[in-house]
Parts: C-alpha cells; sequence; structure tokens
C-alpha cells in the first residue's frame, strides 16, 4: 500500500532486519569502494589505534541501511528520495553483526508552494545486535500528497 505525505505523522516508527555483516561481505566491499587496511586486514585494523578490529567501511553500512530502508518503506509514492541530511557513525560496524533499521519520523512539512509534496524529516538508526546504534542518518526525503 502507498504511503503518503498525509500518512505521516511525528512519532510513527518503521523498522527492518536483520542483516548480517559477514567478515568476508566487509574485505569485499572495502576491497572495491573503500581499501583501507583497516577494513582490509585483520592485523593492521588489530594495530589500528581507534578500530582495534576489523571494521567495515561506514559507506557499507550506509549501504545496508538504505536496503533496510527500502524494505521498511519502500512503498513510499515516489520513492525513498532523500534530499539532505547528517550522517554520523558513533562505532564501527564489526563482523557478526546483524543490523536494525528504526525510522522515526520527526517531522512533517507540507510544501507551500507545491501542494502535491512535502518533506518528511525521518531521524534512521541503525542498530547491531546489541542495540548499539553504528549509524544514525537525520534525513529529509520529498514525499508525495495523495492527490485525489
Amino acid at each position: 500500500m502507498t504511503i503518503w505525505l498525509d500518512d505521516l505523522t511525528p512519532g510513527r516508527r518503521f523498522t527492518a532486519g536483520p542483516v548480517e555483516v559477514t567478515e568476508d561481505a566487509i574485505r569485499r566491499f572495502a576491497a572495491e569502494y573503500d581499501p583501507q587496511p583497516f577494513h582490509l586486514d585483520a592485523a593492521a585494523a588489530e594495530a589500528h589505534p581507534i578500530f582495534q578490529g576489523l571494521a567495515a567501511s561506514g559507506w557499507q553500512t550506509a549501504a545496508l541501511t538504505m536496503k533496510l530502508v527500502v524494505q521498511a518503506m519502500g512503498e513510499l509514492g515516489w520513492g525513498v528520495i532523500g534530499t539532505q541530511g547528517d550522517l554520523q557513525w558513533p562505532r564501527p560496524t564489526r563482523p557478526g553483526d546483524l543490523l536494525t533499521l528504526v525510522s522515526e519520523v520527526l517531522e512533517v512539512t507540507p510544501s507551500k508552494s507545491r501542494p502535491d509534496r512535502g518533506m518528511v524529516l525521518f531521524r534512521n538508526a541503525t542498530l547491531n545486535q546489541r542495540g548499539e546504534e553504528v549509524q544514525v542518518f537525520t534525513v529529509r526525503v520529498l514525499v508525495p500528497r495523495k492527490m485525489e
């Protein structure tokens, strides 16, 4: 069922997951898109002063989060179309992590100049299996209004 701007209110939540992050997937993603030692080599990652162990690229966490966002709310009228946001990685994603998404509507703002649409501010929290945030993406999404 299609989700329209008028269906969204502050406090509404969407959830999805889990998705497992494997060591092999971390290395493959890093080799292709973020080839840094702490994503590729366990010994180098262990010696790293921040990571102290193999960690997924933040961009891999972001890509997995997008998959979960689409699973959770892919029925938005025009799709999930982000316009601007704030992305944070408070802790690394590790091999074996099971990621889930909790997305909450913070604001709904109908457009004053275009009555067929509006903006929704979502807080997308990606959690590991311990409920710890590994990514927080607060984003404004363009959402259509249902036009009769």
